[in-house]
């Protein structure tokens, strides 16, 4: 059976194959070498009833996770999963490279994800292209879910929230300045704990002020990131993740605006990854 999995620093969508049957859909958190270690890894993996079950008859795994990006780090995730799914050929790489894959198979275009942070690759068919992005949600992550995450916790504080919006926002998340602090500069994982309030996004999707949000969002992602490949001239962008999903209309805006052309807009690239390696 082939496994497939597309990690992010929030959740991991994996699917089993065995090219006859519907594939199995399993869902455990995200991964991130940065932040986890193979013991963590091993031991969420152990936590999910459906992966274990079917553990013995996978031949094979697919897969693709933020972080993974120089051999030490994928040799942490592929450790963990070589012990749950013994038997396997486990394959491990960055999520750009699963990204440009679903987006793309084999031909070239610009490929950008905007999940909980966000990075952007030029695939020639065959190859990425060094890339300056993905810099994290301190330094980069335009666009992402941990940005809009961001502005949202700082637009509440400062009180630039328009008013009907701050009550919404207080009621459902209770967030006071000492909260903010404490889950940001003082627990782990505070990118995945931002990107959480990007779910109050989609609440809100009409009100002006979210607009006005996504809008400004994906204008930074499009000067600091697209606009930086001259390839965007020539090459349809494609997109991965539910912001830019939910709001191709706004991004569609901004593309028009800057000159560039929006490919797909893939809300979760492991189903186009399993068609890809099926075909293989």
């Amino acid at each position: 059976m082939l496994l497939v999995a597309d990690s992010g620093s929030t959740k991991t969508n994996w699917l089993l194959s065995d090219k006859k049957n519907k594939p199995v859909e399993i869902e455990t958190i995200g991964f991130n070498p940065f932040f986890h270690s193979t013991d963590f890894v091993f031991d969420e993996l152990k936590k999910s009833k459906l992966l274990l079950q079917h553990a013995a008859s996978v031949m094979q795994v697919k897969y693709f996770g933020s972080g993974c990006s120089s051999a030490d780090r994928k040799k942490i995730i592929a450790e963990a999963l070589q012990k749950i799914f013994t038997k396997a050929d486990v394959f491990v790489d960055h999520d750009m490279l699963g990204a440009c894959l679903a987006a793309c198979n084999n031909t070239p275009g610009l490929v950008a994800i905007l999940g909980t942070g966000s990075n952007i690759a030029f695939w020639d068919g065959k190859e990425i292209f060094p890339t300056n992005h993905g810099l994290g949600y301190i330094l980069g992550d335009e666009g992402s879910g941990s940005y809009f995450g961001r502005k949202l916790i700082t637009h509440f504080l400062y009180g630039i929230m328009p008013d009907d919006l701050k009550k919404k926002f207080y009621d459902q998340y209770k967030m006071t300045k000492e909260i903010a602090i404490e889950n940001v500069y003082h627990k782990p994982g505070a990118n995945v704990y931002l990107a959480s309030f990007a779910r109050f996004l989609s609440f809100e999707a009409k009100h002006p002020y979210i607009q006005n949000l996504i809008y400004k969002g994906f204008m930074e992602f499009a000067e600091t990131s697209v606009l930086a490949y001259p390839q965007h001239k020539q090459h349809s962008v494609h997109f991965i993740g539910s912001i830019a999903y939910h709001f191709r209309d706004l991004l569609e805006k901004v593309a028009h605006e800057k000159g560039f052309k929006v490919g797909k807009v893939i809300v979760r690239p492991v189903d186009d990854l399993l068609s890809y390696f099926m075909q293989r």
